[in-house]
């Protein structure tokens, strides 16, 4: 994060939430990826067509993310491909883990609020609800106000952010309360008992830093989306 220039997002694999906050170097951008982006957005919106729609919202699915990243993942993030790209990294991240996305989604919105209106998801969806929400999201940008699906995956990503804070200060929490519990066990052997709490805390720490770092990350591509989301209705995402 603290670089001007941070790691693309690559292949689709566990660290994908991080990938997806990826701020990239505005230079870069090539006149190919704004083109190409632009002519997809109008092709789509100028057809309607059903079938054409199905198949630009399953581009990632049938081609990969390869073919996406080879022409939008060095966009600036504040700009039309930039936020292209991290839309379908969004509807492939919620399609491909629903039932870890839906646990966070209820555990960082335990109550019907206004994220739960603007994303359009009940407060406590299951696995089927994400699918169904990661491809309105996504179809919305292209079918509708593509500044209400940037709106709509906003409000998503920040809920999911609070999810991941929530679920670290729980690994934090259960690993300290494990390392109280062993420490006044009966018969405890104190040579070995030491090493052993420094590795489970080690290990908690460890585990409740990178759920945090996901969560800063994905607090990063809420606000792109958000930003986005003005940009647009400015005239100014290009």
């Amino acid at each position: 994060m603290g670089s001007s220039r941070p790691s693309r997002p690559g292949q689709l694999d566990q660290q994908l939430a991080d990938n997806l906050a990826g701020g990239l170097d505005p230079q870069a951008v090539s006149e190919m990826s704004h083109a190409s982006a632009a002519a997809l957005l109008n092709q789509v919106h100028a057809s309607q067509d059903p079938t054409v729609v199905q198949r630009v919202l399953k581009l990632v699915d049938v081609e990969g993310v390869d073919i996406i990243a080879q022409l939008w993942s060095d966009a600036d993030p504040d700009s039309l491909p930039g936020v292209l790209w991290r839309l379908y990294l969004l509807r492939t991240w919620m399609q491909r883990d629903q039932d870890a996305i839906a646990a966070l989604w209820r555990l960082g919105e335990p109550e019907a609020s206004t994220a739960s209106a603007i994303a359009g998801i009940d407060q406590t969806p299951g696995a089927e609800d994400i699918s169904r929400t990661a491809d309105s999201i996504l179809s919305g940008a292209f079918t509708g106000d593509f500044a209400v699906a940037l709106d709509r995956a906003g409000a998503f990503t920040e809920v999911i952010a609070y999810g991941l804070r929530m679920e670290a200060k729980r690994v934090a929490h259960e690993g300290r309360a494990k390392q109280g519990s062993e420490s006044t066990a009966p018969h405890a052997e104190h040579s070995t008992s030491a090493v052993d709490h420094d590795g489970k805390d080690l290990s908690d720490q460890t585990r409740a830093a990178r759920i945090m770092h996901r969560a800063a990350n994905l607090d990063v591509t809420a606000k792109t989306f958000i930003h986005g989301a003005d940009l647009w209705r400015r005239g100014k995402l290009e």
